[in-house]
C-alpha cells in the first residue's frame, strides 16, 4: 500500500519538500513525523502511547497458533511464551488470546483482555468456557471430567466475538 505524503517547508532552504507519513512507529526515529492509517484503515497500535489501546504483549509462540485461539502464557528458561490454553491441564489456563495466527517460534501479539473477534460459530449472549476437547478453543459446554479446569472465558457478543473476562477457574474433583 502506498503511503500518502505531504509538503513540508524546509526552514533551511525555504523550499517545500515532499515528506512521507508513517503507518508504524520506529520509536525515536519516528519523532515529529506525520501519521498515516495502516492497511486496515486504523492507526497502528505501536504508534499509540502506552496505556492507550488494548492491553497486549508480544511474545514467542511455543506451538502453532490459529487466529482466535485462547492462550496460556508460560515460562521456558526465563522467556515468556504462548501456547494453546487447555482445560484438560490445570497448568494451562487461558491468560489471553491471539487475533492472528503464528507458527512455533514466531512472535505473536497476545491480548490480555478485550474482544476476541477472531472466533467463529458463537451465539450472542452465551457464556463460554475453555474447551476440554479442543486446545485453544471456547465452548458453551462446561467441562465436567475429573481433573478438568472449569474456566469461564466470557460472553459472546456476536457469532464472531467473545468479550474476554476470564475467571481463575476451578479444577474439578
Amino acid at each position: 500500500m502506498a503511503i500518502d505524503a505531504f509538503l513540508k517547508l524546509d526552514r533551511t532552504t525555504g523550499l517545500y519538500v515532499e515528506t512521507a507519513l508513517v503507518d508504524s512507529s520506529a520509536g525515536v526515529a519516528s519523532a515529529g513525523k506525520g501519521v498515516a492509517l495502516d492497511a486496515t484503515g486504523h492507526v497502528a497500535l505501536n504508534i499509540l502511547p502506552t496505556g492507550v489501546g488494548p492491553e497486549l504483549v508480544n511474545i514467542v509462540a511455543s506451538e502453532n497458533l490459529a487466529a482466535g485461539d485462547f492462550v496460556n502464557i508460560h515460562d521456558v528458561a526465563g522467556v515468556s511464551k504462548a501456547r494453546k490454553a487447555d482445560a484438560t491441564n490445570a497448568t494451562k489456563p487461558a491468560n489471553g488470546f491471539v487475533k492472528t495466527g503464528a507458527t512455533s517460534g514466531a512472535n505473536v501479539d497476545v491480548y490480555l483482555d478485550g474482544l476476541n473477534d477472531a472466533v467463529t460459530g458463537k451465539t450472542a449472549g452465551t457464556r463460554y468456557f475453555l474447551s476440554a476437547s479442543t486446545p485453544g478453543a471456547a465452548t458453551a459446554t462446561i467441562p465436567s471430567a475429573s481433573g478438568n479446569l472449569c474456566q469461564f472465558l466470557g460472553v459472546a457478543t456476536s457469532a464472531t466475538g467473545i468479550a474476554f473476562r476470564p475467571s481463575d477457574g476451578a479444577v474439578l474433583a
